[in-house]
């Protein structure tokens, strides 16, 4: 029986339980039946790989244990024979690419078959999800709720069993977000750490990929695979040390559902042995009053990127949401940009002696997913929510810092809460670890 998890059905293939033809049937049913969650399906490309994927186990020569198994593709990410629209009309009309981008092609290679390109905000430029062209896809048991963004689609593809894993990017908290606000497993790499030729960017300075799936052992197998590397094994017996860092814990803004199921996150860990020391950290401080005070420097650098689509008759065809963030943020002070730059740079290097050596646990959002209906009507309130939710996330892409948002329960409605595992740049190894380490099924011995 499948189990929702990529190795699951890994080993559902090996064991001819499965095939990859009926897994993606299986998907392709689900997608057809989902709304808003797909803007292009590839049911007759899917379905030939799915059968050249059979021949290939039923010959004993699979490319991979992965080979035929169906995943879902954020429309940032070039698919051969597909248009790359990017959440906006602007684009529809844009020839179909001829190449795959290079960590389509590196998934390829193991045999894995894209059955779709995912929703998003529009050219994923906000937390919330929200798309007036493409529709809002909906979490399944909560369809009044925002889904979270900008991989909004990849999200919900996972949340509704379409997929078991999923590609996403991630700016200024474009992966960790939508997991935290479904219950899913997202992890945001250090710049570099994935080849990015082929996906359509932000601001090339944050823009990170990264995978999304319903348990870290399968964020840590698609971490590998991305690379185009055999996945290492998976066992993390050590004990990490950790830091919670307190200044988050007494925010008012931190819902308390948020913060008692972080403090039992952190409980368990404690009891299982991990070493956690709950004190304020400088530098993370630092980066949050500069954001909150001068900006958003990703902003800045979006804006630049769509300069000349804001000064033309398209922006009347965009989402006005998304126009007065673009507008907002090129309108900061040259100095003010100046100022962020050198800080970014000087607070980087600062982070791992803050840090040492430990991983950072954050609420990954201070919230539970925010009712949808209000934020569609009401652009001001919008703009304050995609603020609040992005608030944590940006700290994390302002200082680089790769990060694993993982659940830790439920609010007294049913939805989830999540915390965020961090650390300081190109420690990714580290905090893939500690996911899989607290992971309630991570094997000790």
């Amino acid at each position: 029986m499948d189990d929702g998890s990529l190795t699951g059905q890994a080993r559902l293939l090996q064991l001819g339980l499965e095939t990859p033809l009926t897994l993606v049937e299986s998907a392709l049913d689900r997608a057809s039946a989902s709304r808003g969650v797909f803007i292009h399906l590839m049911e007759a490309a899917a379905r030939t790989d799915a059968a050249l994927s059979s021949k290939r186990w039923s010959a004993g020569r699979p490319l991979s244990p992965f080979d035929g198994i169906p995943f879902a593709v954020k429309d940032l990410f070039d698919v051969a024979g597909t248009v790359t629209t990017a959440g906006s009309r602007l684009r529809s009309a844009s020839p179909a690419v001829p190449h795959d981008c290079a960590i389509v092609q590196n998934l390829r290679r193991c045999g894995m078959i894209p059955i779709g390109k995912t929703n998003l905000s529009e050219f994923a430029f906000s937390g919330l999800g929200l798309n007036p062209h493409f529709g809002t896809p909906s979490p399944a048991g909560h369809e009044d709720r925002v889904p979270g963004g900008s991989s909004s689609g990849s999200a919900i593809a996972l949340q509704r069993g379409i997929v078991t894993v999923a590609l996403g990017t991630d700016t200024a908290g474009s992966m960790r977000l939508p997991a935290a606000f479904n219950g899913l497993v997202g992890f945001r790499p250090s710049t570099g750490r994935y080849d990015m030729h082929g996906v359509y960017p932000l601001a090339t300075s944050f823009d990170v990929a990264g995978p999304m799936a319903n348990n870290a052992n399968d964020c840590a197998v698609m971490d590998a695979l991305m690379r185009g590397v055999e996945p290492a094994g998976v066992a993390a017996p050590f004990p990490p040390d950790f830091i919670v860092d307190s200044s988050f814990l007494d925010d008012p803004k931190l819902q308390p559902a948020v913060r008692k199921n972080l403090l039992a996150f952190v409980a368990r860990m404690e009891s299982l042995g991990a070493r956690i020391e709950t004190r304020p950290v400088g530098t993370i401080a630092c980066a949050r009053a500069a954001i909150r005070t001068l900006g958003w420097l990703g902003g800045v650098e979006a804006a630049m990127f769509h300069r000349e689509r804001l000064a033309s008759t398209e922006r009347t065809m965009m989402d006005p949401r998304i126009v007065t963030r673009l507008e907002s943020a090129a309108a900061m002070p040259a100095d003010c940009v100046a100022t962020l730059r050198k800080l970014r740079i000087d607070l980087m290097q600062r982070l791992p002696q803050d840090l040492n050596n430990a991983v950072l646990i954050l609420p990954t959002v201070p919230h539970v997913a925010p009712s949808l209906a209000p934020l569609a009507l009401d652009d001001a309130l919008f703009a304050s929510i995609n603020l609040a939710t992005l608030s944590t996330t940006m700290i994390g892409s302002f200082l680089d810092m790769p990060g694993l948002a993982v659940p830790s329960g439920v609010d007294s409605d049913g939805l989830p809460t999540s915390v965020l595992l961090t650390a300081a740049f190109g420690c990714d190894d580290a905090v893939i670890a500690a996911g899989l380490w607290a992971s309630p099924s991570a094997s000790r011995d």
